[in-house]
């Protein structure tokens, strides 16, 4: 019985971990992302603060979320494709 309910355990916990590692597809860690665009400012000749700067950090989070619109889209036209086509063995 022990032997029984350590197998479901075990199978529980792996099952637990993969669905876990779907739920954070694609997420980078937002300081890692702000560190990067900071430095990509600052070393385009931007000083932290100027209107360079601002302007700089602007259009690197709307690239970045143009990027991940633009994935989305492509996620769900392929998901659309898939359902809408039927399969013929």
């Amino acid at each position: 019985m022990r032997l029984k309910t350590a197998r479901f355990s075990i199978a529980l916990m792996l099952a637990a971990l993969t669905l876990s590692a779907c739920a954070s597809r694609n997420e980078a860690p937002v300081a890692t992302v702000t560190d990067d665009d900071d430095a990509f400012c600052r070393a385009g000749g931007a000083a932290a603060g100027s209107s360079d700067y601002v302007a700089c950090r602007k259009n690197r989070d709307v690239q970045r979320n143009n990027e991940a619109s633009k994935a989305a889209r492509t996620q769900r036209n392929l998901n659309e494709t898939m359902i809408n086509t039927p399969y013929k063995p």
